[in-house]
């Protein structure tokens, strides 16, 4: 009960420094960060390890799905060279210069042990980044990039990871059996995302109440992970796979009243399991430092700077050199720009992957050895986690500004150019109902929002049109409260009728764009 209370406590105090960092602008993973220093510094808090296999499948699991989703495979074919090269060549330069680091610092420690270390930090987090990014509004592709590197480095750093522990604990791995795995684990975990994204589509047509989606949603998320992992494959790729084949058709089968709300509750979710994932290294680390002693507790620190600056410098050096081969080798079209690959270079923070996969770590007992250096190996991950979220997630906005990069407003032609499409076919869809009272009402409705999105500028009675909405939308409101204040109705009544106001303005938010950008 005690460690309830403490991470109870802990994820109330996450909220309220989230609130803080949005406030001045920095990744609220970074305030996370030290409240997970902060837990390994109390005296007395108690230690919780999780099994390895629970820890990545709770932890990363949620987090893919709802990145997955939000892919774009058209964009994603558009900078596949920089996404491939960040997912795959920056994951494999980090792994080798952080083992080769953390070998020479450490003689002693088996090379696959440092190459899981190095496996450990090298995905990063591209939702620090992009936190901090879209209030900037930089290019679009910029965005596109570090969104799809973290769909897939997730994917080839953990599968050196897995490959590093099974060196580690089975004593070494041949390249004749290492190769043959790669290709059928690749192969099966895409064949089973796009089978299960086609039976998940089939099921969750048929479901109408939304408690049920979001528990099934729920229930497939880890369901699909599990059964990869069960059958030898991926389940990261089996599941990115999975989110991006689903989500192509989710929009024709999934029903707003289900979406939306689902939309909330993953949002809840991600931001829960970042806190916690924080909190529980917090509450590991208090244990580790505790058994160290002062003379030790520094050399791990250095150790850990020494890794992190590693981390960092890995990522800029490839970043840079893969820009610069492109714009040299007549791929300008495609290459990053030397400010763009600044930016992308600095948007390495590591977050709740790292966590995940360092918490996996075996910690032995029941008959078996825990990891060699496991308690290091945490230790740096948690080390490289918090001096990059620091250092890198709160100097990312002033370099994003000092570099100038401009929303090049690409997102916001698609989206006028689909808002147009979009009227024009509810416009010709009610003429062959005219006539009729309600009619005539959306026909009107979709011509004034038509009218709106056509001319782009604010006209002078937009601003009147939003006070009009808001005054109405307020009236009703106030109405409704008096009516249950007085005993006329009842609190079921009033709840049906306040989701009946809820929706009025949702619906009527397009009119009054004041309205829209204040909930925007």
């Amino acid at each position: 009960m005690e460690t309830f209370e403490i991470v109870i406590a802990l994820v109330l105090a996450g909220a309220a420094l989230t609130a803080l960092s949005r406030r001045i602008g920095a990744p609220y993973p970074a305030t996370a960060a030290l409240v997970g220093a902060v837990i390994a510094m109390l005296p007395g808090a108690p230690e919780i390890v999780l099994d390895p296999e629970l820890a990545l499948t709770l932890f990363v699991a949620p987090l893919l799905i709802d990145a997955a989703f939000d892919a774009s495979p058209r964009d994603l074919r558009a900078s596949w060279r920089a996404v491939s090269g960040l997912a795959v060549g920056a994951v494999v330069l980090t792994v080798a210069a952080v083992a080769i680091v953390v070998r020479a610092l450490v003689p002693s420690m088996p090379w696959a042990a440092a190459i899981a270390l190095g496996a450990i930090v090298a995905p990063p987090d591209a939702a620090a980044a992009t936190t901090v990014l879209r209030q900037l509004r930089p290019p679009h592709r910029i965005l596109v990039v570090l969104e799809g590197e973290s769909l897939f480095n997730d994917a080839s750093a953990i599968l050196v990871y897995r490959l590093a522990i099974g060196a580690a604990l089975a004593g070494s791995l041949t390249l004749e059996s290492v190769i043959p795995m790669l290709l059928v684990v690749s192969v099966g975990s895409v064949v089973l995302g796009l089978v299960l994204a086609r039976a998940v589509l089939w099921l969750t047509a048929r479901i109408e109440d939304v408690a049920l989606a979001v528990v099934v949603q729920f229930g497939v998320t880890f369901g699909v992970w599990m059964l990869a992992e069960r059958l030898h494959l991926s389940g990261i790729l089996a599941l990115v796979v999975f989110a991006m084949a689903y989500a192509r058709r989710a929009g024709d089968v999934i029903p707003a009243r289900v979406r939306v709300p689902s939309y909330a509750v993953w949002e809840l979710a991600v931001f829960v399991l970042t806190v916690l994932a924080f909190t529980l290294v917090g509450l590991q680390l208090n244990a580790i430092v505790g058994r160290m002693s002062a003379s030790l507790l520094i050399e791990h620190v250095g150790i850990a700077t020494a890794v992190c600056v590693a981390t960092i410098a890995a990522r800029i050096v490839w970043v840079s050199a893969a820009a610069l081969v492109q714009r040299r080798g007549g791929r300008r079209a495609f290459a990053l720009s030397p400010r763009a690959a600044a930016l992308v270079g600095w948007c390495g923070m590591r977050g709740i992957t790292t966590l995940a996969v360092a918490l996996a770590l075996p910690a032995g007992g029941h008959g078996e050895p825990a990891f060699p250096y496991r308690d290091l190996i945490l230790f740096c991950a948690f080390g490289v986690v918090l001096g990059t979220l620091v250092v890198q997630g709160l100097t990312l906005g002033p370099l994003a500004r000092a570099l100038r990069l401009e929303d090049d407003g690409e997102v916001e032609r698609e989206t006028a150019l689909a808002r147009v499409a979009t009227l024009r076919a509810a416009i010709a869809a009610t003429d062959a109902y005219r006539g009729g009272e309600l009619a005539e009402l959306l026909r009107r409705r979709f011509e004034v929002m038509l009218s709106r999105v056509e001319h782009g500028a604010r006209s002078a009675g937009e601003h009147h049109d939003s006070v009009v909405v808001r005054a109405a939308i307020d009236a009703e409101r106030r109405r409704l409260l008096a009516l249950r204040a007085d005993g006329t109705i009842g609190d079921a009544a009033f709840q049906r009728v306040e989701r009946e106001l809820d929706l009025e303005e949702l619906h009527l938010e397009p009119l009054a764009p004041v309205i829209d950008s204040r909930l925007g």
